[in-house]
């Protein structure tokens, strides 16, 4: 699971800092999770494939997390992609996006599939054989959602000095790899268990845009692996946390803990300090593997 994080700060784009956009790269797939001014730079920038990107999750509808959007589908456009897009999203985020092409005159020429969410409730939003996305549903100022991503489970390990040794023929190696009982070569039976061992842990990974400190989003990320939450604030100045419905790093830190998180990463920084390390020092008060997001920076977790 790799994550490259293309901006991190909230507000407004400025000539060193970049707003709310990441690429996550899971089990085959390369989800791209906001959109803010200038993403496509730095995609370009971290040289990162666009036509790689077939599914794009939009939190909510403020500017520092989707004015890229319309940008990069046209740029899709422009570059003849083929491939279909589908984008999620709060409702709303077609009429915005359709509007601009319509006046622009520039239809895609691929498919362009919206999904808008409306539930207040964590729903299951994507699925494959090999990852599934849910929403978090999150407490902003307008309707807002964190996305959750987890690997499925994937097949389970041969050992195959054992598999030998029962006599099981090599056609059904698949079947053991899937996680079924096979006959052996003599027609007994062979537990499954008796010759494979699971393979890796999945993974999973919590994406939570912007949000005040809500502990009901608990029990939707438990035992996640890696917890993106925004930190807008440090604690002195938690009162504006309140008043904009944003989080402090030391309340992001005390959900990562509830969560019993792998790691906390923390991101969407107000621009008024200079210093980000009082964020990773604050939050460890409290929990203690953290990570800060920086501009370009890539996770491999």
């Amino acid at each position: 699971m790799k994550l490259t994080i293309l901006g991190c700060y909230s507000a407004t784009p400025r000539a060193l800092t970049n707003t709310t956009s990441q690429v996550l790269e899971i089990n085959n797939h390369m989800f791209l999770i906001d959109c803010g001014e200038g993403t496509q730079v730095q995609l370009r920038k971290h040289k990162i494939k666009f036509n790689r990107i077939k599914h794009i999750f939009i939190s909510h509808l403020h500017g520092d997390h989707f004015y890229g959007l319309v940008g990069l589908i046209s740029t899709f456009r422009l570059l003849t992609r083929e491939a279909d897009l589908h984008i999620y999203g709060p409702k709303g985020i077609k009429e915005i996006i359709t509007l601009q092409l319509k006046l622009a005159d520039s239809w895609t020429n691929y498919n362009l599939y919206f999904h808008e969410l409306t539930s207040k409730t964590s729903e299951l939003i994507f699925e494959d054989e090999e990852v599934e996305v849910h929403t978090i549903p999150l407490d902003h100022r307008i309707y807002t959602n964190g996305y959750l991503f987890k690997e499925k489970e994937g097949n389970r390990k041969l050992d195959i000095n054992l598999v030998e040794e029962a006599n099981i023929n090599v056609a059904y190696y698949r079947k053991l790899a899937q996680g079924f009982d096979v006959l052996n070569e003599d027609g007994i039976l062979i537990k499954n268990s008796t010759v494979t061992k699971a393979g890796a842990k999945p993974k999973s990974y919590a994406f939570c845009s912007d949000t005040m400190y809500k502990v009901d989003i608990v029990p939707i990320i438990k035992n996640v692996d890696v917890l993106y939450h925004e930190s807008t604030f440090l604690d002195k100045n938690a009162n504006l946390a309140t008043k904009t419905k944003h989080s402090t790093a030391k309340e992001a830190a005390s959900i990562a803990k509830q969560a019993n998180a792998g790691t906390l990463l923390l991101g969407h920084y107000s621009t008024r300090y200079g210093d980000l390390n009082l964020f990773k020092e604050e939050a460890e008060e409290v929990f203690d593997s953290v990570e800060l997001s920086e501009d370009g920076k890539e996770f491999e977790f």
